[in-house]
C-alpha cells in the first residue's frame, strides 16, 4: 500500500462520491466525507515527510512510464497545498454537519457531501498531477462540483451565482485547454517534465507564445486575479456556509499553485516573467486588486460580501509576490498564501456561526451583539486582524515578508498598494466591530440559540492557527521557502 501512496489522496475522496449518493443517508455522507478528509491529509502528511530535504516522488499510473503515461509528482512545490487542502476539508467536516444540517434539507445532502469529495478529489489531483492534460481533467472535476455547490446555496440569488461562475469558469477552462493545445501541438508530449525539456529547443515560436497567454490567463480566471474576478463574492456569499468556509481556503489557493507551476517549472520564468510582460502586468494588476478590493469591501452591508472582496485583494498580495519571480517573492506570494487561507475560512465559519444563530448577517444585524456573543465576535476580531496584518498574527508575517521582498527589487509603488490595502482592511473589518460593540441591539436579538460545539471548535481551532502561525511561522515559511527553490530551480 505504502507504494501506492501518492495516489491516495485523490482516490480515497473519489471513492466517497457515489458511495455517499449511495447511501442516501446525511449521517452516513457526512461520516464518508469526514473520513474522507482525514484519510486524504494522513496520507499527505505522510507524503509530506517523504519528500523533506529536497526529494522528489514520481507514481506511474497504470504502470505507465512518463512520458507515455500519466504521472503524478510529489515534492517542495507542491506540499503546501497537498497538506493545505485536506486540512481545511477536515476542519470543514467537523463545522458541516451542523451548518449543513441547518441550510440543507435531508434529501439534497448526500448531493452536497458528493460534491464536496469531488471538489476535494479534483483540487487534490491538481496538486500531485505531472501531466498538463490530466490537469485540465481535474481541474473540470473541481470546478463542475464547485458549480453544484454554489447552486446549492439557500437563496434564488445563489442559481445566478452559480450560473456566472459557470460560464465565465467554462471560458477559463476553455483557454486552458487552447493553451495546452497548443504546447502540444508545439512539443508533441503532455508530460509536464517532458514539456519543459522541449520547449527550452522552442524558444521564439509563435504558437508557443499563444499558449504560455492562453493557459495563464485560463488560470487567472480560477484565480480570480482582477479583473477576472467577477464570479467570487457571488460564489462565496451564497454558497452554503460550510462550502464558502472549504472554497475560500482552497478553490483559487489550488489555481494560483498550478499557476506556478506552469510559469516556473513548464515554460519557464525567463520565458513568462522576462520576455513576456507578465512580471509587469501581474504587478499592476495586484495593485489594482489591492486597492479596489479592499475599497469596494469598505462598502458591503453583508458580512460574506465583505469577505468575499477582501478576498480579491488578498488574492492581489499573492500575485504581488508570485510576479516579483523572485525567491523571496514567491516565498512571501507562498506563505500569504497559507496564511490567508487560514484566516479567511475562519472568519466564513464565523459568518456561518451568524447565518445559524441570527439568520442573516447584514451588518444591521449584528447591531450590539459583540457582549451577548463575546467568543464569536472575538474570533472575528482575531482573523479580522490577520486580514489587516496586525502583529502577532499570521497575516502580519506574510504581508512582512512580502513587504521586504518588494522593497528589495525597488517596488515602492507596490509597497504603497499593500499599505493602502492594509489600512482599507482596517476600515471594513473595523466596521464589523463598530456594528458589534458601539451599535444598540435590536429588539428581539437577545434570545439567539446557543452555538453548536463542533461549529465552536471548528472555527476556535483556525483561528488559534492563524494566531501560532503568527508567533511561530517555523512550519508555514519553511513549506514555503521550500516550494520557492523548487518552482524557480525549475525541477518538474
Amino acid at each position: 500500500m505504502t507504494s501506492h501512496l501518492p495516489v491516495l489522496p485523490v482516490l480515497i475522496p473519489l471513492a466517497g462520491a457515489p458511495l455517499c449518493v449511495l447511501l442516501r443517508s446525511r449521517t452516513a455522507a457526512w461520516l464518508l466525507f469526514l473520513l474522507a478528509s482525514a484519510g486524504a491529509l494522513a496520507c499527505a502528511v505522510l507524503l509530506a515527510v517523504r519528500v523533506a530535504g529536497g526529494r522528489a516522488l514520481r507514481y506511474e499510473i497504470g504502470g505507465w512510464p512518463a512520458p507515455y503515461g500519466i504521472e503524478f509528482v510529489i515534492a517542495a512545490f507542491n506540499t503546501p497545498v497537498l497538506l493545505l487542502v485536506p486540512a481545511i476539508a477536515t476542519v470543514t467536516a467537523v463545522y458541516g454537519r451542523r451548518s449543513i444540517g441547518a441550510e440543507i434539507d435531508d434529501g439534497r445532502a448526500p448531493l452536497l457531501y458528493t460534491c464536496l469529495c469531488l471538489t476535494l478529489a479534483g483540487l487534490l489531483g491538481l496538486s500531485v498531477t505531472g501531466d498538463v492534460f490530466n490537469a485540465f481533467v481535474f481541474l473540470e472535476i473541481s470546478s463542475l462540483s464547485t458549480y453544484a455547490l454554489v447552486a446549492l446555496g439557500r437563496h434564488r440569488r445563489a442559481l445566478l451565482a452559480a450560473f456566472r461562475y459557470l460560464v465565465i469558469g467554462t471560458v477559463g477552462a476553455t483557454f486552458v485547454l487552447i493553451g495546452i493545445g497548443l504546447a502540444y501541438a508545439v512539443t508533441g508530449t503532455l508530460n509536464m517534465a517532458d514539456l519543459a525539456q522541449r520547449l527550452a529547443g522552442v524558444q521564439g515560436n509563435r504558437a508557443l507564445y499563444a499558449a504560455v497567454v492562453f493557459v495563464l490567463a485560463g488560470l487567472a480566471v480560477k484565480m480570480a486575479v482582477f479583473p477576472l474576478h467577477a464570479w467570487l463574492p457571488g460564489a462565496y456569499a451564497e454558497a452554503p456556509s460550510a462550502v464558502s468556509t472549504f472554497l475560500s481556503a482552497t478553490s483559487t489557493k489550488v489555481a494560483i499553485y498550478v499557476f506556478c507551476r506552469f510559469a516556473f517549472t513548464v515554460f519557464g520564468a525567463g520565458l513568462v516573467f522576462r520576455t513576456m510582460p507578465m512580471e509587469t502586468a501581474g504587478l499592476v494588476l495586484a495593485c489594482v486588486a489591492m486597492l479596489a478590493g479592499s475599497a469596494v469591501a469598505c462598502f458591503q452591508t453583508d458580512l460574506k460580501y465583505l469577505l468575499a472582496w477582501s478576498s480579491v485583494a488578498q488574492i492581489g498580495y499573492i500575485v504581488a509576490g508570485i510576479g516579483l519571480a523572485t525567491a523571496a517573492g514567491v516565498s512571501a506570494g507562498y506563505l500569504h498564501l497559507i496564511n490567508h487561507a487560514v484566516i479567511k475560512s475562519a472568519l466564513f465559519a464565523t459568518a456561518g456561526l451568524l447565518l445559524l444563530r441570527l439568520g442573516s448577517v447584514r451588518l444591521t444585524a449584528l447591531a450590539g451583539l459583540g457582549r451577548r456573543m463575546p467568543w464569536t465576535f472575538a474570533a472575528i476580531v482575531v482573523a479580522g486582524l490577520g486580514l489587516v496584518g496586525v502583529p502577532p498574527t499570521a497575516g502580519f508575517v506574510s504581508k512582512w515578508a512580502l513587504v521586504s521582498a518588494l522593497l528589495g527589487q525597488g517596488r515602492w509603488p507596490v509597497v504603497v498598494a499593500v499599505l493602502v490595502s492594509s489600512l482599507l482592511a482596517l476600515v471594513y473589518v473595523g466596521r464589523v466591530v463598530e456594528a458589534a460593540w458601539f451599535r444598540p441591539a435590536l429588539p428581539g436579538s437577545a434570545g439567539t440559540p446557543k452555538p453548536p460545539p463542533s461549529m465552536v471548535a471548528a472555527i476556535w481551532v483556525l483561528v488559534l492557527a492563524s494566531v501560532y502561525f503568527g508567533l511561530d511561522p517555523a512550519l508555514p515559511s519553511g513549506l514555503a521557502g521550500a516550494a520557492a527553490t523548487a518552482l524557480l530551480g525549475g525541477r518538474g
